[in-house]
């Protein structure tokens, strides 16, 4: 009650204020319209203050939203005031001359937020007239001169039961009109109209229209609600789905009120509370995004996260930070709505008002099966999909909570909505003696190794809760992410998409994009071991020790439980354990190097866990998000696969190495017919063993005819540039004396140009010239455009080696201004590990991401001293990992403890210096 007191109060001091300018201003109309701007921006941002203030004491986003709402009615009113009585009055007004002012979209359900825009239409009787159009201008020019985002129309009745007709977006707006000011008369013919003309007999063409639309709107932001960058008012499960459900439950069940969806049959009352609690905490958020930002930001960016989960109150607890645990209960409000939109979608599919789903289009087209009866009398089918015989079919039998999706992925059917939703309401049935239940675990490894649509079983499951409650460590990282900029889905969403990764390699799906991964899947012989170990490998994420080391014993604890047997059980302990190793080695270690394949077989031991290994890491990959994988990755992997099978199955590793480079180089020869014995015995002399042992033999022929035509052309200097779709790469091949900064210069100018360096290949001939490969990573598809593209790359390392540039100032100028990755923070950190390489010092640079850093560290790798035979480049979000194989001036590894701590101090100092620096974002395209 003193709430609303002060609110009327508010109206009433506001409408004194304005009544006491018109008497001050007089006949003075331009000096009215000036002021009344400056007394309402006024109004504005006290009511906007006073918003803010109460939405952080209270937390209460809907009372904010209707706040603001009522906030915008006392301007709306004001303007129309001075309009109709000052500007323009209509003393003795005639028929025509009526308005009718109608808040619509999201303003016509009286909840805004602060950047929210105000639609509104302007309703007349039947045409324009002066009067109107003059009134409709003055109300907008105020408004626009508030720098209000004001979406308006000017329609009569006719004109508005016309084009909510004709559009469904009008249909929609209109929907949710509410009467503001003027001739209501005008209004409730309006809804009247409304009502008999358009809404009667349409529900069935709306309800799928807007089903259509937010298809559509949810693939724009992001087909998963479990995105970590989530659009809050038009991602999945953001505040533009529960609109949604409620234009669809008011349209087809004629409700006007959220909460008569109780007395219409559709929603418990607990439901209905949720659906509250849900909006509620929506609201907050986008209102408090809206505020923080200053304007009308509805993705709720890394940039956000921390500052809203500070204005909102969480704390850090149990492990998650406050970030974290605010994204959890972001993303667990994100499933309860689409649990509220399943069951609105069932109850418009028994009206007839919306087609039956499937359980998975695919499966369906290429896996029909004849549908026998179903295997259990708790369950039956309801227009092909199954359901539950009675609501006592979980009483009965807890175990039917796991036999309820087994069912449906045996028969690919979909499940029936009331299924699911007696299914998460019988949850507290899932209880210690069901999760050591043998029956039911056999039934969820079943469903787990499934040849037919495992992943999308699987995500039907959580979201009913059944999957956490019966695996409860699977519980805890439901809704959780990772405050990083690698991860795109929280840690269930992506235990679940790996899943269906290998899924899709098991059933040949995946041919063009994974060969050896499909070559070798048909081939192990742990198929169960590797999918328990996908669905495994993240399962300990948010604890305090390694995930890898804790989620390896929950493998061993779980794996008995499921089913598995004593070996299997290890297998799967064994690939969580280790689910990061073959990734970081490929990525960060010389292929090249004897070492680095021997001691990834000494981890491996075994042909079959290699093949394990290996299809794990490329589901783990590909299921982190789009774009996280790509050709580059794969060629990685397969070459340290070959390399470490080679050395498992006792093949060419043991061959000599002299034997070794005399075959590349008779391979060589057979491949050059044109050159003549002296000048390719002369131009073999010129590089040293690891270059021959290093380099496929493709980029061996390429770089002989570039250095033949260069020297030909008398270039010391020059770059070539090819391009390789498949592993979605552009290669720099530069030539130019050597010298200690070239790899620093050459990694600036890249920096300059906008290449991203992935990998590098360095190599000095006996003559004192570099012969240096960098690649790159692609940014066209075409590959025209790309040579083009690294063209210009090249240009740039050609003109920045002949002096013609300061690569310093190129690079200073590349890097924005502001900070992308200013949310996170990373701790640099050296390693120096002479272990890795019988012949070099292997320095291991990881920190917070940023343009120029690749230079900036072989800049100061080149001032240490230090020769780089090998660069390895990778990023992990917003972290890099940066790996240099190196050795002192005279080739030596550097083992001297003083050394190392320069070296230390020195690598470290670059990150250090860059935290004073301006800050700047990372990588942008170069690094």
């Amino acid at each position: 009650m003193a709430r609303a007191a002060t609110e009327t109060a508010a109206i009433r001091d506001l409408a004194a204020a304005v009544a006491a300018l018109e008497a001050r201003k007089g006949s003075d109309t331009a000096a009215l319209r000036r002021d009344l701007v400056t007394l309402l921006r006024a109004h504005l941002e006290a009511g906007h203050a006073e918003a803010e203030t109460r939405l952080i004491a209270e937390r209460d986003g809907l009372a904010c939203a209707r706040r603001l709402s009522q906030l915008m009615d006392e301007v709306i009113a004001a303007v129309h005031g001075v309009a109709t009585r000052r500007l323009y009055p209509a003393d003795n007004p005639s028929t025509g001359e009526r308005l009718a002012v109608v808040a619509v979209g999201g303003y016509g359900r009286g909840k805004m937020a602060p950047g929210s825009d105000v639609d509104l239409l302007f309703l007349l009787p039947y045409k324009q007239t002066a009067w109107s159009e003059s009134v409709v201008e003055a109300m907008l020019y105020i408004l626009w001169d508030l720098k209000l985002k004001v979406g308006h129309a000017t329609r009569s009745v006719d004109d508005c039961i016309r084009e909510a007709r004709a559009d469904m977006t009008v249909r929609t707006a209109m929907l949710e009109a509410r009467f503001l000011l003027g001739e209501r008369a005008l209004y409730d013919d309006l809804v009247a109209r409304f009502e008999h003309d358009v809404v009667r007999g349409s529900a069935q063409a709306f309800v799928e229209a807007k089903l259509a639309e937010r298809d559509a709107r949810v693939s724009r932001a992001g087909a998963s609600r479990y995105l970590v960058e989530p659009n809050v008012k038009d991602g999945k499960g953001g505040l533009r789905d529960l609109n949604t459900l409620f234009w669809l439950a008011r349209y087809v069940y004629r409700v006007h009120e959220p909460k008569e969806l109780v007395r219409a049959g559709l929603f418990t009352g607990e439901e209905m509370v949720l659906f509250n609690r849900c909006e509620e905490f929506l609201w907050r958020v986008r209102c408090h995004m809206h505020f923080a930002t200053g304007r009308a930001e509805e993705r709720l960016s890394f940039d956000l996260q921390r500052a809203i989960a500070e204005r909102i109150g969480y704390a850090a607890h149990g492990g998650l930070s406050a970030v974290e645990r605010f994204m959890k209960r972001y993303f667990l409000t994100a499933k309860d709505v689409g649990d509220l939109t399943a069951i609105v979608c069932a109850g418009l599919e028994a009206r007839h008002a919306k087609h039956r789903p499937t359980l998975d289009r695919f499966v369906q087209r290429l896996r029909r099966r004849r549908r026998g009866p179903l295997e259990s009398h708790d369950f039956a089918l309801d227009n092909n999909r199954i359901t539950v015989a009675d609501d006592g079919a979980f009483t009965r039998d807890p175990v039917n909570l796991v036999r309820l999706f087994w069912l449906a992925d045996r028969h690919n059917l979909a499940i029936h909505p009331d299924a699911s939703r007696l299914a998460t309401r019988s949850l507290k049935l899932i209880d210690r003696g069901v999760r050591e239940n043998r029956e039911a675990n056999r039934l969820f490894l079943d469903i787990l190794t499934s040849r037919n649509a495992p992943e999308v079983v699987l995500r039907r499951m959580n979201e009913a809760g059944v999957l956490g409650r019966f695996v409860p460590e699977f519980g805890r990282v439901v809704a959780m992410m990772q405050f990083n900029m690698y991860h795109h889905y929280t840690v269930d969403e992506h235990l679940l998409r790996s899943v269906g990764v290998v899924a899709e390699i098991d059933a040949g799906r995946l041919v063009a994009e994974h060969p050896l991964a499909n070559e070798i899947i048909g081939t192990i012989q742990n198929r169960r071991a590797l999918y328990v170990a996908l669905f495994l490998h993240d399962i300990a994420k948010g604890r305090p020790d390694d995930h890898s080391i804790a989620g390896a014993r929950i493998a061993r604890k779980l794996g008995p439980r499921f089913g598995l047997d004593e070996a299997e059980t290890e297998t799967v302990a064994w690939l969580v354990e280790n689910h990061l190793v073959m990734s970081t080695v490929a990525q960060s270690r010389d292929l090249a190097d004897p070492r680095t394949i021997e001691d990834f077989a000494k981890v491996v031991q075994t042909i079959e866990r290699l093949k394990l290994l290996l299809l794990l890491t490329v589901c783990d990959i590909k299921a982190v998000g789009p774009g996280v994988w790509n050709g580059w990755k794969g060629e990685l992997l397969r070459t340290l696969f070959y390399e470490t099978e080679l050395v498992l199955t006792g093949g060419q590793s043991g061959e000599n190495r002299a034997e070794r480079v005399r075959r590349a180089q008779v391979a060589l020869r057979e491949a050059l017919p044109d050159w003549d014995d002296a000048s390719f015995a002369a131009y073999a002399a010129r590089h040293y063993p690891a270059y021959w042992l290093k380099v496929d033999l493709p980029r061996k022929i390429e770089q002989a005819r570039f250095i033949r035509v260069s020297e030909a052309a008398d270039r010391t200097t020059a770059a070539t540039v090819a391009t390789d779709g498949f592993r979605g790469v552009t290669e720099l091949t530069v030539l130019a004396p050597d010298h200690p900064r070239l790899l620093a210069i050459i990694t600036g100018a890249c920096a300059a140009a906008g290449g991203n360096i992935v990998d590098a290949q360095i190599f000095t001939t006996t003559d004192g010239l570099a012969l240096d490969t960098i690649f790159v990573s692609r940014a066209f598809d075409r590959d025209e455009d790309e040579l083009r593209r690294g063209e210009r790359i090249a240009l740039a390392i050609e003109r920045a080696l002949k002096g013609e540039v300061r690569i310093a100032d190129l690079v200073a100028a590349r890097r924005p201004a502001k900070d992308r990755a200013k949310p996170f923070h990373v701790a640099p950190e050296v390693i120096i590990d002479n272990s890795l390489s019988h012949r070099h010092s292997v320095l291991e640079v990881s920190g917070l991401d940023r343009p120029g850093l690749l230079y900036d560290l072989t800049t100061a790798i080149g001032k240490l001293n230090l020769n780089i035979a090998s660069a390895h480049i990778a990023t992990f979000g917003e972290k890099a990992v940066d790996v240099f194989y190196v050795t002192d001036l005279t080739g030596a590894k550097i083992t001297n403890a003083n050394r190392q701590a320069a070296i230390r101090r020195a690598l470290l100092d670059v990150f250090r210096s860059e935290e004073e620096a301006p800050a700047s974002p990372p990588r942008a395209g170069a690094r």
